[in-house]
């Protein structure tokens, strides 16, 4: 007689999602459309083992994507508000993950030139529904977690309190790398740094230099020792600026060896008339320079550079014990055209770490980096604030061990 078979299709987990705001090629956009429709992978298109079936969208003027995505993804039902998209009506937690976006959109700016996006404020309604329903679930935040960090802090320990998996940060510590390397577990590191780029369309100052933060930290985290946190950080702008890059407060070989990775300098680097733009083609190019120099509490020093009007893109250099040349690397993001019409593939690895951090219920990297990158962000803007005095940061004495196994994109 046959037997019947008793295998069964794996069980797919539904997820919720709330998002400031869905338009073209804004961060909602990008990441709601991998979750709904897939995207490409390791040379296949890949549909997520799961379904996004709640929706909570905050802002939804012209522009607005999610009432279309709702129609043509029936199983995804918009709600007026994030308890209705966690317990999709049943007054219960009803999902198995949750995945908080909340950059772009109108929101005010802070005295100090913080955008006031509402993390934290979402935050704190998810973890409503989790205590309310005695049960919780892992949830992602897109970028930092706040412009404060006493919020910062407590989503931190929320999350520990509760026991439920939260991973944060954007897309540059996981997209690909050129050259594709790794930084070595156990490498003793003398100074490292990140030779950005910033935007002066956008008027708030936590977006580039957050991602600055990861490139450095992603890094530097897997030196001998691992992280124990940072001492001080300090501002530089303007002639404070010029003034330091010329004393050498940072390794003029160290901007060399990031700035050689780059694929976008201004005009391509032929225009300049060496192979490397010398101190006074930068000074002649560059608008509004900017630094965070910072010190750990093991002694390395760390500098973040945004330069705008010179680069596009994200690069790493460091000084390592034993080698001669610098080890430098960029976290490659194949950037969007001005006229915002071409797809930004780099959310795809934060939408695939999203999907195991659901899948297997851990997370796939620290949070304890994204939550020190806050800290020496807003450390960073205070100091600004403050006439770029440096800013003692005895709060951010935050230890932890890195994830063993590298997490950046190989295809």
């Amino acid at each position: 007689m046959m037997q019947s078979s008793n295998t069964t299709a794996p069980k797919r987990l539904k997820i919720a999602a709330t998002i400031n705001t869905v338009q073209h090629l804004l961060h909602g956009q990008h990441i709601l459309d991998r979750f709904l429709d897939g995207y490409g992978w390791n040379g296949v298109y890949h549909h997520p083992q799961m379904d996004l079936v709640g929706l909570f969208v905050d802002q939804t003027s012209r522009g607005d994507l999610s009432k279309e995505r709702a129609l043509r993804h029936p199983q995804m039902t918009i709600y007026p508000d994030i308890h209705g998209a966690l317990t999709l009506g049943t007054g219960k937690l009803a999902v198995d993950g949750v995945v908080l976006v909340a950059e772009d959109g109108n929101y005010p700016t802070t005295e100090r030139g913080f955008k006031t996006f509402p993390r934290y404020p979402f935050f704190e309604q998810i973890v409503d529904v989790f205590r309310a329903s005695g049960r919780s679930v892992p949830v992602f935040v897109d970028k930092h977690l706040s412009y404060r960090w006493d919020w910062a802090k407590q989503m931190y320990d929320q999350a520990h309190e509760l026991g439920f998996p939260l991973m944060a940060g954007s897309s540059l510590p996981i997209t690909w790398r050129v050259p594709s390397v790794e930084m070595p577990l156990g490498t003793v590191i003398k100074e490292a740094m990140c030779v950005g780029f910033a935007d002066s369309i956008r008027d708030e100052v936590d977006s580039y230099d957050f991602h600055c933060l990861e490139v450095v930290q992603c890094m530097v985290e897997r030196r001998k020792g691992s992280e124990t946190g940072v001492e001080w950080v300090e501002a530089y702008r303007g002639d404070k600026f010029w003034n330091a890059y010329e004393a050498g407060l940072w390794s003029p070989a160290l901007v060399k060896a990031a700035l050689s990775r780059s694929h976008y300098l201004t005009g391509g680097i032929g225009t300049f008339t060496n192979a490397m733009p010398t101190y006074e083609q930068i000074r002649s190019v560059v608008r509004n320079p900017l630094a965070y120099h910072y010190q750990h509490k093991d002694g390395l020093k760390c500098t973040i550079i945004l330069f705008d009007g010179l680069l596009r893109d994200f690069n790493f250099a460091a000084t390592i014990e034993g080698q001669d040349k610098p080890f430098s690397t960029q976290m490659y993001l194949p950037i969007p055209d001005q006229k915002r019409t071409t797809l930004a593939d780099f959310f795809s690895p934060l939408v695939h770490h999203m999907e195991q951090l659901f899948l297997t219920g851990k997370s796939q990297y620290p949070v304890e980096r994204t939550l020190l990158d806050t800290g020496i962000l807003i450390a960073g803007v205070d100091s600004l604030f403050q006439n770029q005095e440096r800013i003692q940061t005895p709060h951010l004495a935050i230890n932890y061990q890195p994830n063993p196994e590298s997490t950046y994109w190989r295809s």
